[in-house]
């Protein structure tokens, strides 16, 4: 298996048409009935299990290279082949929802019918970041992901991370009809699930259509990537009692975070390449 590169895949929350989100909703209520993502469920988070995060927090993200944080932070995103920041909070990163380019051909050679195909049998690209979609669809499906999927999730609890972000939750928008936020809520509370019993808090990465789901399928808190630019910081928020690690790259998106719920949440501008400090592209501010 793939060990997932460290090189940055950035997710930029898109605006979802109102329209699409109808149509989504209709097409769930079947989906939803068959798989019934949040049935109770004994292995489901217990708050004594994992350690949440400061609401007040000073954060770096570093999912591309790690590098030392500076003074006075005290909560670092890296990826999951990293190893964490001694003595700070730790969030895991992993790419739970679409194949690294990377690793595109390990998961043709072993695992083809994982990845979701349109009518031609190509596989489905996030064209953003050459990234092909993993099909959620089934409960088989998830299952079998869950077996690749779920060792990295274990991994960063043995590697000492407190806490795990899954990207690309928000694939099935993607998906050219192919999946539903059914499918991928479903396969995040398998995630979630496996996270806890590791002992590791969730993050819920973007995609607020999913805020009023979070309790059933188990996030703990959430990432959020440029809500300052799309209006959406607020809802974090709200649902997550400001246990909310904010990040965004332009300058505009900075000052609205900053000036809405900079007091709040920890919020933080990155360059889009996330470069380590010392670096001619490095940027790193915080409210």
């Amino acid at each position: 298996m793939p060990k997932q590169s460290a090189l940055p895949f950035l997710r930029r929350r898109g605006v979802v048409v109102a329209g699409a989100a109808v149509v989504v909703a209709a097409a769930l209520g079947v989906g939803l009935a068959l798989t019934n993502p949040f049935a109770d469920d004994p292995a489901t988070k217990s708050a004594s299990k994992v350690e949440l995060p400061a609401a007040d927090a000073v954060f770096d993200y570093q999912i591309g290279r790690p590098y030392p944080p500076a003074k006075g932070v005290t909560a670092v995103s890296r990826d999951r082949s990293a190893e964490p920041a001694r003595g700070l909070y730790n969030v895991c990163y992993v790419n739970a929802f679409q194949a690294q380019p990377d690793a595109l051909d390990w998961w043709e050679e072993n695992h083809p019918d994982l990845i979701l195909r349109d009518k031609g049998r190509r596989p489905v690209i996030d064209e953003d970041w050459d990234e092909a979609l993993l099909d959620t669809s089934t409960a088989d499906k998830r299952a079998r992901l869950s077996d690749v999927v779920g060792p990295w999730v274990d991994g960063c609890a043995e590697s000492g991370f407190q806490a795990v972000e899954l990207d690309n939750l928000d694939s099935y928008e993607r998906s050219a009809g192919g999946l539903t936020k059914a499918h991928n809520a479903a396969f995040a509370k398998l995630l979630a699930d496996r996270a806890h019993t590791a002992g590791l808090a969730v993050g819920q990465k973007n995609t607020t259509d999913l805020l009023p789901d979070r309790e059933k399928i188990g996030f703990d808190f959430a990432v959020a990537e440029e809500c300052g630019q799309y209006d959406e910081c607020g809802a974090y928020a709200e649902a997550y009692a400001n246990r909310v690690f904010v990040i965004e790259y332009e300058d505009d998106g900075f000052r609205r975070a900053c000036a809405g719920h900079g007091s709040e949440l920890a919020v933080v501008q990155r360059d889009l390449d996330v470069a380590p400090r010392g670096s001619e592209e490095h940027v790193f501010r915080t409210c």
